[in-house]
């Protein structure tokens, strides 16, 4: 379904929603006070230190620093895209989402472009239909018509011009196949079609729309793979091939398998293995992980046995390290030189792929078998070596007890103490006191909080209390960090006197200002009784001003010692003076 989700309906959705149940349904929570507790859901401990707060719709671990509204632990533990989140919490409580495409009421500038990659999708499984020769290729690869539809593989016939055909003869029409990347300008004028006598794959993002294609030559011409060339709504960097159909086959899963070809993905899926996906050519990046962390909890990179197929490898561990929060699991497969998991999955089947599976390394295997492969760890040199080479590449793991672990793991291949390895790795010595594990974002705020800081804890946790609360207008014109963030919460909370805490956070999903205002919903309010709080911001307010007067005063008197006062000036310290 298109179109953007009303900021309204959101707000109207986390004020229904309620958090308990939502999570209680998921997890077995207990009620301990006026909050409810239980062992955290994103990471394995023995005492509980998750909390859930209904009152403001938020909860919060205390010992890895999780923590969100309804939606972000729907998104978070059933691994769901926002809108996804929004749909399934709409659902519990008894809503429906309604969409609108833009302020304006007019259509998003990209919709006609998605469109036309939804009609060039449609022409080229038509085109399949009557193209003997492509059908028969797709059958001699295993593919069943079952796996051809879900993946929507269509067929780009011969010729320069069979998609254009398809559309309107107008520029408007041409515009929008070249935006969508599947058309291409001549040099002596005109456009000509990009994919041509080709098997042709769709690509889709997390909702299910066609943003980009890739083609296979029939035959044995070249280029073998060609995808479509980077647009506005497709970056081989953040997409992933069959992500979205394995998520159909399977909203809750286990594990991914990536590879790197889109026939790698849809012979898997032929097979019965539904949970591969591909990288579209292009080497694994953040985004990748971030996405597939996303849908499941533990990855495994699956790469040809050849020297491509290494480094592959290698690069992908080491931009995974940076992702390897606590509770996630990367693996690596490597097949036998001249295999791809097309051609093994050809020849022995689901089974026979299965029982490469097991043979998988586990990222730290891996790691300590790569380094410990370029130096002699027999002698003291050697080991020295490993410790240099195995620094770097530790240092980039959050903090957390997989990064703990391979500390002593290097410690035991080097022969050092442990604390003393833990020292050169970034790591406090066990017998000092350790920061608190933050596998996800930490609540904790350190350091004497503002007076801006106060004024915009008491609004998030206490969004009522706008309504009795004036703000001053002087505010506006006072330049410190954090006074716009203060006003704008503040208009909100005005406009939606109802909103809750939850509520006003979800509006600042996606901006940089959210893990800030997370970790100021997280922490102990400095608030002890509710009855304070229009009193205490009233008066914050009222400081902030006043500090700011007495900044701009001092800041004028010493301007006027040293003779330097503009007229304007002059008459603003006469004023600040009461002269």
């Amino acid at each position: 379904m298109a179109g953007r989700i009303p900021q309204d309906f959101i707000d109207d959705l986390i004020d229904r929603a309620d958090i308990v149940e939502v999570i209680g349904s998921r997890v077995q929570l207990k009620k301990a006070g006026r909050e409810y507790k239980s062992p955290c859901p994103f990471h394995n401990e023995k005492t509980p230190s998750f909390t859930v707060s209904p009152q403001k719709g938020f909860y919060h671990c205390f010992g890895c620093g999780a923590h969100g509204t309804a939606l972000g632990f729907l998104i978070e533990f059933d691994r769901l895209e926002f809108p996804e989140a929004v749909e399934e919490l709409a659902q519990l409580v008894g809503m429906t989402v309604p969409r609108e495409e833009a302020d304006t009421g007019q259509r998003a500038p990209t919709a006609p472009v998605y469109d036309a990659l939804a009609e060039a999708a449609r022409c080229y499984q038509q085109a399949l239909k009557s193209e003997p020769s492509a059908i028969e290729y797709l059958k001699e690869r295993g593919l069943s018509g079952e796996v051809v539809r879900d993946f929507g593989i269509g067929y780009a016939p011969g010729g320069w011009d069979f998609l254009l055909r398809q559309f309107p003869d107008s520029e408007n029409a041409r515009q929008h196949l070249l935006a969508a990347g599947l058309i291409a300008k001549r040099d002596s004028g005109g456009y000509y079609d990009r994919f041509r006598e080709r098997i042709v794959f769709p690509i889709r993002d997390g909702r299910g729309r066609v943003v980009a294609f890739g083609g296979r030559v029939l035959g044995a011409g070249e280029p073998k793979y060609l995808n479509s060339p980077e647009t506005a709504l497709f970056h081989k960097g953040r997409e992933l091939y069959g992500l979205y159909e394995a998520r159909q086959a399977d909203r809750q899963i286990d594990s991914i398998i990536v590879v790197e070809g889109y026939m790698d993905v849809v012979s898997l899926a032929g097979r019965g293995v539904r949970n591969a996906v591909g990288t579209l050519g292009t080497a694994t990046t953040p985004d990748h992980l971030k996405r597939l962390f996303r849908a499941t909890r533990e990855v495994t990179f699956c790469f040809d046995g050849d020297r491509a197929g290494r480094d592959a490898a290698w690069r992908a561990l080491q931009t995974s390290l940076s992702e390897m929060r606590d509770g996630r699991q990367i693996n690596f497969l490597f097949l036998p030189d001249g295999e791809d998991p097309d051609s093994l999955v050809s020849r022995d089947g689901a089974e026979g792929f299965a029982a490469a599976m097991r043979g998988r390394l586990t990222m730290s295997d891996y790691l300590f078998r790569e380094l410990e492969g370029q130096v002699d760890t027999g002698t003291m040199d050697g080991r020295a070596a490993l410790a240099a080479l195995a620094r770097p590449l530790i240092e980039r793991v959050p903090e957390g007890f997989f990064k703990a672990l391979l500390t002593e793991r290097l410690a035991e291949r080097v022969g050092l103490e442990r604390d003393r390895l833990a020292q050169l790795v970034g790591e406090l010595p066990s017998n000092r006191r350790r920061p608190e594990y933050r596998g996800r974002r930490s609540g904790r705020i350190s350091g004497r909080p503002t007076l801006v800081r106060l004024a915009i804890e008491i609004i998030l946790n206490h969004p009522s209390t706008m309504a009795d609360t004036e703000l001053p207008e002087r505010l506006a014109t006072i330049e410190q960090k954090g006074i716009p963030l203060l006003i704008e919460l503040a208009d909100i909370a005005r406009r939606k006197p109802d909103i809750t805490p939850a509520g006003l956070l979800e509006r600042f999903r996606g901006r940089p200002e959210c893990p800030h205002l997370e970790a100021l919903l997280a922490a102990d309010s400095t608030i002890n009784e509710v009855s304070e709080v229009g009193t205490q911001l009233s008066d914050c307010l009222q400081r902030i001003i006043q500090s700011d007067t007495e900044r701009r005063l001092a800041e004028l008197v010493a301007k006027a010692d040293d003779s330097s006062l503009t007229p304007d000036e002059r008459e603003e310290l006469r004023r600040l003076t009461g002269g």
